[in-house]
């Protein structure tokens, strides 16, 4: 059984609609706990497929997707941009256009 953090953010991934990204840090508050962004990074790699989370809606405070130099990186690129997220020239997301706040959390 998952503990309530594990649930609400897994809750608030659900969530995130199409063409809009948050960070795990974000996540984290908006879950119950400020500093848990590495929790977040443990659910997204251990529920994601199994809940059918849209991990690749998620991405670091920077608006980038960590791990550049890996398939997976790409391929989340790929997915985030078929739904119309922009990357600028330097790899990151302008949260100005796409960034989501899971304001029914507040």
């Amino acid at each position: 059984m998952a503990d309530i953090f594990t649930t609400r953010a897994r809750e608030i991934i659900r969530r995130i609609p199409p063409g809009m990204v948050s960070t795990y840090g974000i996540i984290a508050e908006y879950a119950g706990n400020r500093s848990g962004a590495r929790q977040v990074v443990r659910i997204l790699h251990s529920s994601s497929e199994k809940y059918g989370l849209p991990w690749h809606r998620v991405v670091n405070r920077n608006g980038q997707i960590p791990g550049r130099s890996s398939m997976g990186h790409l391929f989340q690129r790929q997915l985030l941009e078929e739904e119309g997220v922009v990357f600028g020239e330097n790899g990151r997301i302008d949260f100005t256009l796409c960034l989501w706040l899971p304001e029914e959390f507040e």
